[in-house]
Parts: C-alpha cells; structure tokens; sequence
C-alpha cells in the first residue's frame, strides 16, 4: 500500500497527534509570542531579536528565544551560549539559560560541530521548529521571541502556521532596496493572517565620534514612511553602533556594557511597547 501499511499511518497520525497536543499545552503557558521577521539578509534582525529579549528580561520579565535560522543560528553565539541542551526527566529539552529571566534554545546548542553545514530540505526544518515549541521545557512565560530566517520560507511558513496568535516584528533598515523587501513581508504576514506588531527600523544613522553629528549611513526615514504607507506601527529607530558588533562577536551583552547609549534606550523603548501594547 503506497503511503505504508494502515498501522504505519496510525501510528504517524498518532505521533502527529501527541506532537500538535504538547505543542498546544506549551504555548498555552506563554502569554505573548513574536516572530521577528525580515524580507532580507544583512539589516541585523538576529541582534534585534537578541536585545530585545535581553531589554524584556531585564524588566524582570520570564522570556525565551528560539533560533529557528536552521541554516545560520547565530543566537547562542550573540549571547555567549557554549552549552548544549539538556532534556529532564521527563525527556524535555530543557533550553540554555542566559540569565534567571532569559532562556535559548537554537539548532547549534544541539550539534556537535559547530562548523558543519546543515543541509535540510523543509519537512526536516519543519518537524525541528516543531520540537522546538512543543519538546522543550519553556515553563511559564511572559514572552517568547521567534527569530525567523530573512524571507518568506519554510521557517517563517511553519511558525505562522503553528503560532496562531504570533505578532510580527518587521525588521528594516532605512534605505529603498531593503524597503522594497520588507513590503514583502507585510504582504507575507497578511496572506498568512499573521498580526503585524510594528516595524522597526534599525541601523538608523550613527553619531560621529569625532564630530557628534549623525550621519546617515543608510538613508533616513524609509522604516517609519513604509509602517505609514501600510498602516501598522512604527515601534521606533535603532541608531547604529560599532560597539554592537564587538559585543556580539565575543558574546556580551551590549546593553549592559553600554547602558546609556542612544542604542540601549532604543531597545528599552521597543521592549516598552511590547509589554504594554
């Protein structure tokens, strides 16, 4: 019989089952959900989605942060991750703690070498988004961040498809090309009828260290007119700062190296709006 046997079938359709329940239950436990979405590479959403989650825990909120960037996962490095996972008792994965309020989990905390490329086709990236929601011992949450792969593929896809009452949050940065991208995005997010949460516009000039005057690097405005011209929310401009990246690179956390800078306050106010909109 093509397809398998009929007690083959059941006992994928009850695998299924059980998958999609434990999936349900953990979701349950988690009060807010954002994707953090990008229509192109390169405009820094995995630094976005790391600091927002940093600035969210840092207001004493019990946070989580998945990878699903199955080709590139970034995340544990950005945030000095070196473990691997763990499962419990149970057999649930229990997600590599940052900090008391800020937990990750990512497909680099689980293979053995990290330098390897994985070459998934998307029924396997979809089963391990799959058991990143539904086999992994998030506990209760105030909020879950989801950072997406840029455009519009199976990652995405499967988190819209399995994340009803997700939010995007539509990473841009100001100049045309990338603007032209995240259209596709919101055109995206709607024919998936997934929320658009706002956008954001990062890389948004940088103070001279010589001068002090802003230079804009990559144009100016384009994130806020383009969260006009669609109608969703501007949820602000995130100013580009090298130290950003030198803290990425050896696995600190720029908001507490750099406290008072225009780029912390910039992720403070977007993680403000996120717990009270």
């Amino acid at each position: 019989m093509e397809g398998g046997s009929p007690g083959d079938l059941y006992i994928k359709q009850k695998e299924s089952d059980d998958r999609d329940a434990r999936i349900s239950w953990s979701l349950k436990r988690i009060k807010k959900k954002f994707v953090v979405m990008s229509g192109k590479g390169g405009v820094g959403k995995t630094s976005v989605s790391v600091n927002l989650a940093i600035a969210l825990a840092n207001r004493g909120l019990k946070v989580g942060l998945v990878d699903v960037d199955i080709h590139g996962p970034d995340v544990p490095r950005m945030l000095g991750l070196k473990d691997k996972v763990q499962a419990n008792a149970e057999g649930r994965i229990i997600p590599i703690r940052y900090s008391d309020n800020l937990s990750a989990i990512s497909i680099e905390s689980m293979i053995v070498d990290n330098d390897k490329a994985i070459i998934w086709r998307g029924s396997m990236k979809h089963s391990t988004i799959k058991r990143f929601l539904g086999d992994v011992e998030w506990g209760e949450l105030d909020c879950l961040i989801i950072d997406s792969p840029p455009g519009t593929g199976d990652e995405p896809l499967t988190v819209a498809q399995t994340i009803r009452d997700a939010q995007a949050i539509v990473v841009t940065t100001p100049q045309e090309v990338a603007l032209a991208d995240v259209r596709k995005s919101i055109d995206f997010c709607k024919e998936m009828y997934l929320d658009i949460f706002g956008i954001v516009e990062n890389m948004s000039g940088m103070d001279c260290p010589h001068c002090g005057k802003t230079i804009d690097l990559f144009g100016k405005g384009g994130g806020y007119k383009t969260a006009v011209n669609t109608s969703n929310r501007f949820l602000g401009k995130i100013p580009f700062d090298a130290k950003l990246v030198v803290c990425g690179d050896k696995g600190l956390s720029f908001q507490e190296e750099y406290a008072d800078t225009a780029m912390s306050k910039a992720f403070a106010d977007i993680a403000e709006k996120m717990v009270t909109l």
